[in-house]
């Protein structure tokens, strides 16, 4: 391996996104990924460069500035690596994706755009704590992953959503994170034409602007209150009606209602992996109805679940297409738990919050590409696990069912070092010795305290 390029292989990997860059960045764009590939702890850019063998060099700089100062557009390459996502393990039926929030811890002078928010992993319903940071919305693709045999959330695009604050100092409307995600789902269904999009959501998306703007191009799954005001559509207008149309019809029970009802008819089905269980039966009803609030409707299908074992409360959750089968809902509501997971195996091993840019591009640049990387390692191993079948590494004390992302990220990692290796054997059968460069930068990693 030369010291301005990495191996030949992840050149071979990159490729899909070798046009949006030029000659000069592209080389330097090799070097980053494998470093952060490689690296174990913080993923900042001097990280990079130690492992890649090029703590000493004398134009470091201009990696930096990749991310700083660099002429690439995120936007066209998260488009890209959708479509691969997409290609890769939903080449057909309906496309699932959820959309979710996350807040990187940073403080700092340097960082304009954070702000005060509350702490979802930490606070609970009687405790609320604050986090200062970074808020992003990561839009991921909830697919099964065919060798670890489970759904995977897989990010292509995160944008930042600033806090009011931030958006008051520079003189501009503050967007609300509805207003980011009816933007960035907007912007999947016009990538993905002619494919059925399918948006989950928490409850932080169950606004009736927001679904009423997305339900035209795509279909929104998401919580809904148990109190919703739910009316039935209106009636037609009779012939010589005088005055304004009615806009609702009459109103129906409540979901809360329906619950205690004894009338109300339920609907026993299975589904997997309700709350982290294998397989959990649950009892379901379903019906269509007009979300009503003074001034916004939409017409939604509801489904209301509840557990025969008690273990869990009531829940209701709602979908804009009124012909879905309330079991499907459930089944694709239920890969939005994903998204957490996606989170904290990025947290863990990739380094997100670890880095520090300080520059705004930069900021704007690196935490999305580092979930994207997530993505990547996922679409990478899995062409290697087709090979060589699929990774799986377990000790006695912890004997593991399913691959996980760090079995993914060891197989990706080893593909790189021996890329590296196995040029030192000689096609004529005379030994060699492997670089001392090479030796040093596995020590390095061996010994560094992460």
């Amino acid at each position: 391996m030369t010291p301005s390029v990495g191996p030949a292989v992840l050149d071979g990997w990159m490729q899909p996104f070798r046009c949006h860059f030029t000659a000069a960045v592209w080389r330097h764009v090799l070097v980053l990924v494998c470093g952060a590939l490689l690296a174990p702890g913080r993923r900042t850019v001097a990280a990079a460069l130690r492992v890649m063998g090029l703590g000493g060099a004398a134009g470091f700089a201009v990696y930096h500035r990749v991310l700083s100062h660099g002429r690439w557009c995120s936007r066209a390459m998260a488009h890209r690596l959708l479509l691969l996502l997409v290609a890769a393990f939903v080449p057909d039926g309906p496309v699932v994706v959820g959309i979710d929030d996350t807040i990187e811890r940073r403080r700092g002078a340097c960082i304009a755009a954070k702000g005060i928010y509350r702490d979802p992993v930490r606070s609970s319903r009687g405790h609320f704590v604050k986090a200062s940071g970074l808020r992003w919305l990561s839009l991921m693709l909830l697919a099964p992953v065919p060798w670890a045999r489970c759904v995977w959330g897989l990010p292509f695009l995160t944008v930042l959503a600033p806090s009011e604050r931030y958006a008051a100092e520079q003189g501009k409307q503050h967007k609300k994170l509805t207003d980011w995600g009816r933007q960035v789902l907007l912007q999947v269904a016009r990538w993905l034409p002619g494919r059925r999009v399918i948006a989950v959501a928490d409850s932080s998306f169950s606004a009736i602007a927001l679904l009423r703007a997305l339900a035209p191009h795509l279909t929104v799954v998401t919580r809904l209150r148990l109190d919703a005001c739910l009316c039935d559509p209106p009636p037609p207008r009779r012939p010589r009606q005088r005055g304004r149309s009615a806009v609702t019809g009459a109103r129906l029970p409540s979901l809360a209602e329906r619950l205690r009802s004894r009338r109300t008819s339920w609907r026993r089905v299975s589904i997997d992996g309700w709350y982290g269980h294998s397989t959990r039966r649950l009892d379901i009803t379903s019906g269509t109805a007009l979300w009503h609030h003074p001034g916004r409707r939409v017409a939604i299908r509801w489904v209301l679940v509840r557990d025969p074992s008690g273990e869990k409360e009531p829940q209701a959750f709602l979908c804009t297409d009124l012909k879905a089968d309330p079991a499907d809902i459930l089944r694709w509501f239920v890969r939005r738990w994903r998204t957490e997971t996606t989170f904290e195996e990025a947290r863990r091993h990739l380094g997100v919050e670890t880095q520090r840019q300080w520059s705004d591009l930069a900021i704007l640049r690196t935490t999305p590409a580092l979930l994207a990387l997530f993505s990547l390692v996922a679409l990478w191993a899995s062409h290697l696990a087709a090979e060589r079948g699929p990774p799986l590494e377990y000790v006695r004390w912890y004997r593991k069912s399913l691959p996980t992302f760090s079995d993914a990220l060891a197989l990706v990692r080893r593909e790189l070092w021996a890329a590296q290796l196995s040029p030192t054997s000689s096609p004529t059968g005379t030994a060699q010795n492997v670089p001392t460069d090479l030796i040093e930068r596995l020590l390095l990693i061996a010994c560094r305290p992460p």
